[in-house]
């Protein structure tokens, strides 16, 4: 096959534009992994997006990875400081969270990380997910969240 077929073949399976599909791509905005040293030595890689009108907060949010869940919390209000049901292991460790209400809502997994906060909206559920990645597993850990009265919010942990 001459080179010119070859590339002849790849766009052809490639993207197509079409005005006849009215469907609207997502919007999630999504902000790249970064590798940062964590309190506890670690390298952290953190993910984040967030998608407004997405999820719930009666509910927690269900695993993404399918992993074990350390941590659901469903329909909360403001400030709370909730102990994980399981010691931390060593591997990737994620945090997601939805709410709703109009303020900000910080999330810190204590002592090892990831902390991070999301703007709350009124009308809408927003939601975002970030990991960690652990060297070395930690006995106990809690997760923080810092919010105002009018959030309501629901949260996972899973490793």
């Amino acid at each position: 096959m001459t080179a010119v077929t070859v590339l002849a073949l790849l766009g052809a399976g490639g993207c197509t534009g079409s005005d006849d599909d009215p469907s609207e791509p997502s919007s999630t905005p999504v902000t790249m992994p970064a590798t940062r040293p964590s309190a506890a030595g670690t390298t952290a890689g953190t993910t984040a997006g967030t998608a407004a009108g997405t999820g719930t907060v009666s509910e927690a949010p269900p695993p993404l990875r399918g992993g074990e869940i350390l941590l659901g919390a469903k329909s909360r209000r403001g400030n709370a400081t909730l102990p994980l049901a399981k010691k931390i292991g060593d591997g990737r460790l994620g945090v997601q969270v939805n709410c709703r209400g109009k303020g900000t809502l910080s999330v810190s997994v204590e002592p090892v990380g990831p902390s991070f906060s999301l703007e709350c909206v009124a009308q809408d559920v927003r939601g975002t997910h970030n990991e960690i990645d652990l060297k070395r597993p930690t006995a106990e850990g809690t997760v923080r969240v810092t919010a105002p009265s009018a959030v309501t919010w629901a949260l996972t942990v899973e490793q």
